[in-house]
């Protein structure tokens, strides 16, 4: 049995444009108005999943699906850092910032590491490869950078390297213990026969 799982990252809001921590915050208009453009573009799912923030679930939505929010699913909890940009984060803490940045087991600001993220979204990929037919999830970007460390095998010092842009879909299929990856296709309005 081969298990699919699709990773679509968020719509561009204004946290995202400005590096700022999720703050809660919607999609901008040009963001909505981009998912609700590429509607269709998916293939169906037996199951839809989203993680729990705004801006995964009103990108669901503006996709035309029904996304069942899923804490394990969620964003990196940064902890006091949350609403922050990273610019203010870093004058105000310099060197915690850049200690987080290059140790993945460090959370300076009270929440989640990212060693414990990826190890968070390992499981649910473990989980995901029992499951027969083909699972979609809206999630955060730093989800699909864990899932991409963790279906790889790759070091988690790698997390911080791999680029994410908004409203794109990486996918992975796993058979016979390991994963493949498809890497951030860019969701656009469907072709018209």
């Amino acid at each position: 049995m081969t298990s699919r799982v699709l990773l679509v990252s968020p719509a561009m809001s204004a946290s995202l444009r400005q590096a700022r921590f999720d703050d809660g915050g919607s999609l901008d208009d040009s963001g909505a108005a981009r998912a609700r453009s590429a509607a269709g573009s998916l293939p169906s799912a037996v199951r839809v999943l989203a993680s729990p923030s705004v801006r995964c679930l009103e990108t669901a939505a503006a996709l035309g699906l029904e996304g069942v929010p899923v804490a394990e699913w969620a964003g990196l909890d940064v902890g006091r850092w949350r609403g922050r940009t990273l610019d203010e984060v870093g004058a105000a803490e310099p060197d915690a910032v850049g200690r987080w940045l290059t140790d993945p087991a460090y959370a300076p600001h009270g929440g989640e590491s990212v060693q414990e993220l990826c190890g968070r979204v390992g499981r649910r990929l473990a989980d995901a490869r029992g499951l027969e037919g083909r699972t979609l999830a809206v999630v955060e970007p730093e989800v699909v950078r864990a899932a991409v460390v963790e279906a790889l095998g790759v070091p988690v010092a790698a997390f911080w390297r791999l680029d994410v842009p908004p409203l794109t879909v990486t996918e992975l299929s796993g058979r016979a213990g390991r994963w493949n990856l498809r890497l951030g296709r860019p969701l656009s309005a469907p072709e018209t026969q």
